[in-house]
């Protein structure tokens, strides 16, 4: 008997051998005609692998993510033949599911792709699909391997040439085979919907000294209304881009003469930073926090002793040689280890533990130019860092309590559909990490204590911990269902030991104190873009770089127009007057461009009665009032979206 245990508990039993796609049968038709994907012990592997011993058997559907990644990985293998179909000289290298979709990257020799070949790529794949051709997995020694690929495609020797013999599997559908570990869907005919997106340019293995190939992006769905209600997205993403809106706002720019990913606020999105901070500060002020300050570099043995050179070395600007000789100085990577500096300054006893240390520190990572993008991935960023230093007996409450600050942020700024992550170290790759095993079974234990107490919808994901410590991951979906991460905390008591960190105990010895990193924005730069596109520039009013426009039917009313821009300012609404001869319509068109939530407009009637008329953005009228009145109107608004902490 192979006895089949499944997520909820249940054993399925069987006689003999089965496979996952037996298995969906024996529970339901409905179920097994749904079923594109399986992962058995763990492993992923086809809906007609024979399973002949105990396990435990998860069945995915389109529905699920890993469904999604076998339908977009088996896309992928489909592209892949089209390409070789239509441009036979073309070499292959590797084709992974992503996030949305899948990529091949190419040497298509002396062909090019252009969008005006998508059509005859995305009319290839679908006729392939109709096939129905099965996803057929074998195994072949590493001489059989080379063997295939010997003088047609050194871009797959040198992966073959990689792996070990005995671990190497190729992927057959109708004519076409590639070199694949495995995980497909039953068969191309579930494949109905195809659309290429783009064409990039991308080095071999990532190197930008090895020869560029083209990167051709794809995404399938197993219905054609899935592929046009998400080309819809896309469009909707499109007019939410955040570097497009940035521009239109007038919030940030970039320079080639500073350097790439180093952006540039402008007035507008300055102010926005400046209250996207001080919001944040009054809530960490009322939460004990300490602000600190640390310079934009340090000293290379710094962030020797942290671990952050060995780990992210390579990755950081290269050293800064002072005129001494063997003194070098690195751009800050990291703010925690100026801050275990910070704590170092002083001896501390228990009785004054927690030090809660926050600043807007800004760090520098040299990331490659080709995967730098507008404010997402820059090489200068400010976090909204702080690091909390504690013994072990408060470790659980200061763990909550950021929890509570992190959600604030959320609640206040519109974030509501969210999970949480729980990142906790891969055993099977130890050398990824430093610290004893000890510490972080305590410290992940804990973070996932603390998820559970606040009633946290947390999942937990191996191997996506910090290399010092696990950590607690927030994420967020957007307007557009996209989902980012936002917020981290992480539990460290690794640093602590680096850094010889002290405290006195009630027992009079000296004890590590427990260290929390935090970031409930992560960084200034990516927080705003994902704001920018989750509100598509509709700001929550608090945060508006602009809340009214003050429009003044013509020059006659300008005077009273600059009057009610007066009396605005003094309530402390941030206004602006546009007194420029140009029609009422054309007025009123830019400033909805600009996102500006309330326009005043001014003419006779309203001087006459000392009242304005407000229009709110999107067209809906208020009326005629009271600046007093439509001030309020504004401090209500303001008071709803902002949360109280």
């Amino acid at each position: 008997m192979v006895n089949i245990t499944l997520p909820d508990g249940s054993i399925k039993s069987f006689e003999g051998a089965t496979t996952p796609i037996e298995v969906a049968k024996s529970i339901s038709e409905g179920l097994a005609r749904n079923v594109i994907s399986a992962k058995f012990n763990d492993t992923t592997v086809e809906t007609t692998t024979p399973i002949t011993t105990d396990g435990s058997l998860v069945l995915y559907t389109w529905n699920d993510d890993d469904g999604k990644k076998a339908f977009w990985h088996s896309s992928a293998h489909i592209l892949a033949q089209a390409i070789e179909e239509l441009y036979p000289s073309a070499k292959l290298w590797v084709g992974p599911a992503i996030e949305n979709g899948f990529y091949y990257d190419i040497d298509l020799g002396d062909d090019v792709i252009s969008d005006k070949d998508f059509k005859r790529i995305e009319d290839k794949m679908l006729e392939i699909a109709r096939g129905k051709h099965d996803f057929k997995m074998r195994s072949v020694s590493k001489d059989e391997a080379l063997s295939y690929y010997k003088g047609k495609n050194d871009y797959k020797v040198d992966l073959i040439e990689n792996l070990e013999d005995g671990t190497i599997t190729f992927c057959d559908h109708d004519s076409f085979t590639d070199l694949c570990r495995g995980g497909h869907i039953p068969n191309t005919g579930i494949v109905k919907a195809v659309k290429i997106l783009s064409v990039a340019g991308a080095y071999w293995k990532g190197d930008e000294n090895n020869k560029q190939l083209t990167r051709v992006y794809g995404i399938s769905f197993p219905k054609q209304k899935e592929l046009t209600e998400y080309l819809q997205l896309l469009e909707e993403a499109k007019k939410r881009d955040h570097r497009k809106l940035g521009k239109e706002l007038e919030l940030f720019t970039f320079s080639q003469k500073v350097g790439q990913g180093l952006p540039l606020w402008l007035p507008k999105g300055a102010a926005l930073r400046e209250r996207l901070e001080n919001f944040l500060k009054v809530a960490q002020k009322k939460a004990g926090y300490e602000m600190v300050v640390t310079p934009h570099i340090g000293q290379k043995e710094l962030y020797v002793t942290s671990g952050h050179y060995a780990k992210y070395g390579e990755d950081s600007f290269q050293p800064i040689h002072t005129p001494k000789e063997g003194e070098e100085f690195l751009l800050k990577p990291m703010n925690c280890p100026h801050h275990c500096e910070i704590y170092n300054h002083s001896q501390w006893s228990y009785k004054d533990l927690p030090k809660r240390y926050a600043e807007f520190g800004t760090v520098y990572r040299y990331e490659q130019s080709g995967e730098l993008h507008g404010l997402t991935r820059v090489r200068g960023f400010t976090q909204d860092d702080a690091h909390l230093f504690c013994t072990p007996e408060q470790l659980d409450k200061e763990f909550k309590d950021v929890i509570d600050l992190v959600l604030y942020v959320f609640g206040s700024l519109g974030f509501e559909n969210f999970t949480a992550q729980v990142s906790v170290r891969d055993p099977e790759n130890p050398d990824k990490y430093i610290g004893d095993v000890a510490n972080w079974e305590k410290a992940e234990q804990a973070i996932i204590n603390a998820a559970s107490d606040k009633g946290l919808n947390y999942v937990i994901e191996t191997g996506e911990a910090a290399f010092y410590g696990p950590k607690l991951d927030f994420m967020v979906k957007d307007a557009l269902g996209r989902q980012w991460q936002l917020g981290t905390i992480q539990v460290d008591y690794n640093l602590p030991e680096r850094f010889d960190l002290t405290y006195r105990g009630s027992d009079n010895e000296l004890h590590r104190p427990v260290m929390i990193h935090r970031a409930p924005f992560g960084s200034m730069e990516r927080f705003i873009a994902i704001l920018l596109e989750h509100t598509g520039g509709n700001f929550p009013l608090w945060l508006m770089p602009e809340q009214v426009i003050v429009l003044s039917i013509s020059e006659k009313y300008e005077k009273y127009a600059k009057k009610v821009l007066n009396l605005l300012e003094n309530n402390e609404i941030r206004a602006l007057i546009d007194n420029r001869n140009e029609t009422m319509g054309k007025k009123i068109r830019e400033a909805e461009m600009k996102k500006i939530p309330f326009m005043i407009i001014v003419g006779e009637n309203e001087e006459s009665e000392n009242k304005v008329s407000v229009r709110q953005h999107g067209g809906e009228d208020l009326g005629m009032i009271t600046v007093q009145e439509f001030s309020n109107i504004v401090d209500q608004e303001i008071k709803k979206s902002l949360k109280q902490f």
